[in-house]
């Protein structure tokens, strides 16, 4: 199997999803404080995701859902093409 290019680091991906989020909730005008306190995350978690990217998924689920974007959660990974005919295969012995 061919290795595929990596375009992003895992680093990379975790830092822009954590901008994507500051991004909401600094749109919707919530502070970080009331953020930890609207979703059970600690403010220092929150901080620590910002600004490294950083978090355990429990707590991102957490933080989508006080934001209210747990569908976008909710999405990941549900539409992925095959890859090839033997994995259209076996995705259909299900």
């Amino acid at each position: 199997m061919a290795r595929k290019f990596i375009w992003q680091t895992p680093e990379e991906i975790n830092m822009d999803l954590a901008m994507r989020i500051k991004k909401i909730r600094k749109r919707r005008r919530i502070s970080q404080q009331q953020l930890s306190k609207n979703s059970g995350v600690s403010y220092g978690s929150i901080k620590r995701f910002e600004e490294t990217g950083n978090i355990s998924l429990l707590s991102l689920s957490k933080i989508a859902i006080s934001l209210n974007i747990q569908n976008e959660l909710n999405e990941l990974f549900t539409d992925v093409a095959y890859q090839n005919i033997e994995e259209v295969i076996r995705g259909n012995k299900r």
